[in-house]
């Protein structure tokens, strides 16, 4: 294992606080870039290690002459033949082509950042070219199955209410998941029917809440001030506008690992199919505002897609439905 190296810390902090990408995302990018410099340390499995003419063991990311670490020189120094051969490499592991296509991301942007920064002199990724792949369609569930799956938890209980809301959240508004569990007590406007949602990159967005999911929330809100489990948070409340809107069953903020357990336990109970994620619920969400005439524009400001075109892969869903529908209906169809 290459040893930490600063222009890779750098990196990532410019990553995480200046391009406000998540700290998942953030973490990802790093991982593939300790992955690379193993490679160019050639510590990585299968490698051959670059010879030195001191002869230092590659993994010790000493300085060379120039003040440098060496795989700071192997980072500066590499050319479109160098990251061929670790794209080869790659092809060792099995990797998706949707993963080997964010390794690549990873290196454009990395040696963008040490171009800008006057670190290398010329960047190697300009000529390599990402690998075309195959465009796979958001999966969505039916009206039907969402509202089965909506009326599973036990509304009577503190957390089943709040599983409840969780879940007519996340269908009424189509925020991430990452999204829910990050919102606050005050970021509710229960008077306008509104969530006021921190996107990628940091950007708000309102969003308006249906009126089965506002309901929701204000009866897990009424079951959980009264409920003694939760003393701690209510003390919290009044000192602290930022508390958290859906919280376990300490009074903390409530996970995205275990928004997805929760989903999975409903999903069982209901016999549906178990690969429905939260995110199933966020393409669910666009898929039906199309299907009942809203328009694309609306859509993407909903969903907080950046670009149309990423919201447009709704519409060949939608165009889906409807042809599916068609077949079956028409008489002359087929």
């Amino acid at each position: 294992m290459a040893a930490k190296n600063q222009t890779l810390e750098q990196f990532v902090n410019y990553l995480r606080y200046e391009r406000h990408f998540s700290p998942y995302t953030a973490r990802c990018y790093g991982a593939d870039l300790r992955q690379y410099a193993e490679f160019l340390n050639g510590d990585a499995p299968g490698q051959q290690p670059n010879a030195d003419t001191d002869q230092t063991p590659p993994d010790h990311d000493q300085e060379s002459g120039n003040g440098l670490t060496r795989l700071d020189n192997r980072l500066q120094g590499a050319d479109a033949m160098v990251i061929r051969g670790f794209l080869t490499h790659l092809d060792g592991f099995g990797y998706s082509p949707a993963t080997t296509a964010r390794k690549i991301a990873t290196l454009r942007s990395f040696y963008k950042w040490m171009l800008k920064r006057g670190t290398c002199q010329t960047n190697p990724m300009l000529l390599i070219r990402t690998p075309k792949q195959t465009k796979r369609l958001p999966k969505a569930i039916t009206v039907e199955q969402v509202e089965k799956l909506l009326s599973a938890p036990d509304n009577r209980d503190t957390l089943g209410a709040r599983d409840r809301a969780i879940l007519e959240t996340l269908y009424s508004t189509g925020v991430r998941v990452s999204e829910l569990v990050d919102l606050n007590r005050n970021d509710l406007d229960q008077i306008g029917q509104t969530v006021n949602i921190r996107g990628k990159g940091k950007k708000e967005r309102i969003v308006p809440l249906g009126s089965h999911a506002i309901a929701a929330i204000r009866h897990y809100i009424t079951l959980l001030e009264p409920d003694q489990r939760f003393t701690a948070l209510r003390q919290q409340s009044m000192s602290d506008p930022a508390v958290p809107l859906f919280v376990n069953k300490n009074g903390g903020r409530l996970s995205t690992r275990s928004v997805r357990r929760k989903l999975d336990k409903y999903l069982r109970t209901c016999d549906l199919d178990s690969t429905i994620s939260p995110h199933t619920l966020r393409h669910s969400f666009a898929t039906h505002l199309l299907d009942n005439g809203a328009d694309l524009r609306s859509v993407q400001e909903l969903l907080g897609h950046q670009s149309l075109s990423t919201t447009q892969i709704y519409t060949h869903l939608s165009s889906m439905r409807l042809r599916t529908a068609y077949d079956e209906a028409h008489p002359r169809a087929v």
